[in-house]
Formats: C-alpha cells, structure tokens, sequence
C-alpha cells in the first residue's frame, strides 16, 4: 500500500492497487454481476399489462411486481418478505459465510464491473497506477486522473438513474417527465457513488457496513470461509513450490480489494471475493500443486467432517419455508381491489316516512386489476335481515377508483338494538371482501344495548 495525499485533504488515504486477475471464480462473479446489471437495467423497462416488471412508487403507496399490483392493504406480504430476506440472510451466512459481499453487494459489483476496468484502462494495472502516484503531480498525472474521475461521474450518475427508475418509472425518468423529488434524490446518489469510487471504496466495508460487524455472530466452525491451509502452506519459502509450499509469491496479498493477507487467518475485512483463490492457483497450477487458498471451514482444517445442516440452518431453513408457504396461501387468497366503508357525514340515521330506519355510507372501491377489462362489483349484507340496499351499479376500470353512496334501510319492527353489526360483502367476478360496519337505530325502537 502507498500513502498518498490529495489535493485539497488535509488526511492521508492508504491507497489499495488490488492486481488483476483471472480465474474461475472470478469469472463466476462476472456471470452473477451480469445477471445483477440485467435485473437493475432491464426490470424498470419491461411490463407486464401495461407495468413495469418492478416499481415501488411510494408516492402513489403501490408496488408493481410482475403484473401485479399490491398497496397498503397487502403490507402482510411486505412483512412476509423482509422476515424471509432476513432469515435467508443468516442462513446463506450460516453455510456459506460473506457469499453476498463478494458476489452480489451493489458496493463490489459496481466497483468491479465499472470502476476497477476504468483505472486499469486509463492508468494501468497495479505497479503502474502505484509509480503514477508516488511520481506526483505532473500533466500525465493530471489528464488521466481528470478523465478517470470524469468517467466516475459519469458511470454515477448511470448507476443513481438506473436505481432511481425502480422507484419513479424508467421512462419518466429518463424524459425528463419524474418529478424534481426523483432528481434530486438522482443527485444524491450521483454524489454518494462519486465520493465512494473516487475516494471510500473498501472503507465502506471496513467502516460503515453493519454486516461486518455482526456477520461473527451468524457464523459457526462449520461456515464456509476462505481460508489458508497453513499446514500445508508454512514455511514460506521460494524453493517449496514442487513440494506444495508457499513460495511467499505475496499474490494472494496484491490482488486483495481489502488490503488484507488472508494467510493470516480470518478477518472482518474479508469479503470472500475469492480473488485471492484465483491467484493462488494461478501459482500453484505451475506447480501442479492444489491451491492453498481455498472454500473450507474451521472444523475441516481441523480434520473434522462438515455439516451443513446443523441446528441454525435447519430452524433459519424451516422458519423460511413457513414464511414462502404463508405468502403462497396470502397470495392465493388475495383479493385484487380494496374497499373502505364510511358512515356519510351529518346524521347517523334517517327514519323515514314509511317507517324504515335509513342509514347512508359511502363506499370507495379501487380496482388493482392491471388488465385494461372493466370489472363489476356487486354489494350484499350479512347480518341484517329484511334489509334493503340501495346502490347503483359499480364498474370499474384497471387502477380505477370509486367512491358511491350506499343506502341500506331496515324495517322498524325488525330493530331489536340501538347499534347492530353487519358484515358489508363487496365481490367481484372472482372475488369477495367482506367489510364490518354497524347500522344505527334509536333507543326508542329497540332494546338498550
């Protein structure tokens, strides 16, 4: 690492040049960061009835998702979803250790497929950009640095546009037709994205990201981990090689993103990105000799057999299956519009001159339906017999909402309370949603509750 001060700062920044290089893990992350890339990029344009494939339009309280429209009422299934990504989260960790931080964090996934091809195509590969910096200020220094910053902020703004179109709609966004809310919040994280590629990068890791700090207490002896085998490995000497040694080549160690030597054992600073594994068996391959930087657990570099169903994950397995089950039985019971019944403003009940007990509500329906149809409701009670309603048809178009006015009246003789509960069952062609409301009366007609 070499010490270098920018312009402007007062504070010293210990840069890390982690090398390139090639391997087959490395080039499993580049299949992952892809398939990332498409779901960040592709999601917000694709629709489906007419909607994205995903939006969270906060403004207008609904999450479009694969056709399908969910508000507040369905805040269950949001529920449902953040219990199950954070029991997945332990599990994953339990068995296969920091697996999201070296393959899908957004934090490594930019830096790798963005910023790292920048620099190395700008300023070169690592004992380049480490010459560059310690010779200083100079014109060389300077164009490439302005035009490497200028790409940075250029592929943050991308980025801040791209995450910004799952909540504003991509094409809005992209026209210039969002809102000055939504550009703005592309501003901040333009901003957050620059500062963090030109000048935080593996800080955040170390520093600020809270699963550092608590990823120790979700992992066990038999998580999965890079390790070094050190029986193997140690001495470290240049001539062990044939024999299956390290030969202290220090290539696990410049290819790090994180500055660190994983020969010396398990560190927080470790994001499992399996760079060092590629190095390390780009020397050893040479040799004809396995890697000594590997996937392996505590209990398996102390000869003892891997579990990996043990207590921990089969309750975080179970409770995720419970929660995928209960989503599954919600979702197929979900009724695809909402209803609210208010009491009309002004009276609470009407007598009327034949006699009937009138009681007026105004009742708004909204159709989630994302299909262009029109959809009719129908209204019915449960819980007053010999009741008359009255209200007009109700068609409805997709995303439509409605508010009508309800008349529900009752025969006097039939009114044996002051207050009765009903049940108001609003239903669709294939759906109903039953609603509880109460039909007000006067004492002088019925028993005092």
């Amino acid at each position: 690492m070499t010490t270098f001060r920018l312009p402007g700062m007062t504070g010293t920044r210990d840069w890390v040049y982690p090398q390139s290089i090639d391997g087959f893990f490395m080039r499993l992350r580049r299949v992952t960061f892809l398939l990332l890339h498409v779901l960040l990029f592709a999601a917000p344009w694709i629709t489906i009835k007419g909607h994205p494939l995903l939006q969270i339009d906060l403004p207008a309280r609904r999450v479009f998702l694969f056709g399908a429209i969910f508000t507040p009422s369905d805040t269950i299934f949001l529920a449902l979803l953040l219990f199950f990504l954070a029991f997945a989260l332990f599990f994953f960790t339990a068995i296969f250790g920091r697996i999201w931080c070296g393959y899908a964090c957004p934090q490594t996934v930019f830096l790798e497929s963005w910023i790292r091809p920048i620099e190395i195509w700008i300023e070169g590969d690592r004992a380049q950009r480490k010459r560059r910096d310690a010779q200083g200020f100079s014109f060389d220094w300077a164009w490439r640095r302005a035009l490497k910053w200028t790409l940075f902020a250029s592929v943050s703004f991308l980025l801040a546009m791209a995450m910004m179109s799952i909540f504003s709609g991509a094409r809005p966004l992209w026209t210039g037709e969002a809102s000055a809310t939504s550009y703005t919040l592309v501003a901040i994280l333009t901003a957050f994205w620059y500062v963090d590629f030109t000048w935080f990068r593996e800080q955040f890791c170390i520093y600020l990201c809270p699963y550092a700090r608590f990823q120790s207490a979700l992992t066990d002896a038999e998580t999965l981990l890079i390790s070094y085998d050190e029986g193997r490995g140690d001495p470290r000497n240049p001539k062990r090689g044939p024999e299956g040694g390290c030969i202290d080549c220090k290539k696990c160690v410049v290819v790090c993103p994180q500055g660190i030597d994983i020969r010396d054992g398990f560190q927080l600073e470790c994001i499992q990105c399996a760079r060092c594994i590629d190095a390390c068996e780009s020397v050893m391959s040479r040799f004809d000799q396995p890697t000594l930087v590997r996937y392996s657990s505590i209990s398996a570099d102390e000869g003892q057999v891997r579990r990996r169903f043990r207590p921990r994950t089969l309750v975080y397995g179970s409770l995720m299956t419970g929660l995928v089950a209960a989503g599954l039985v919600l979702l197929m019971a979900r009724v695809p519009f909402e209803a609210t019944v208010n009491r009309a403003p002004g009276s609470l009940y009407t007598i009327d001159d034949d006699g009937f007990v009138r009681n007026t509500y105004l009742l708004q329906i909204t159709n989630n339906e994302a299909d262009a149809e029109e959809m009719l409701y129908g209204v019915r009670l449960d819980g007053l017999d010999g009741a008359q309603i009255i209200a007009s048809p109700l068609t409805l178009g997709a995303e439509e909402t409605r508010t009508v006015p309800i008349v529900i009246r009752m025969p006097a003789d039939r009114v044996d309370r002051r207050t009765i509960p009903f049940r108001m069952i609003i239903s669709s062609p294939e759906r109903e949603l039953q609603i509880p409301a109460t039909f007000k009366t006067d004492a002088s007609l019925g028993a005092e509750e």
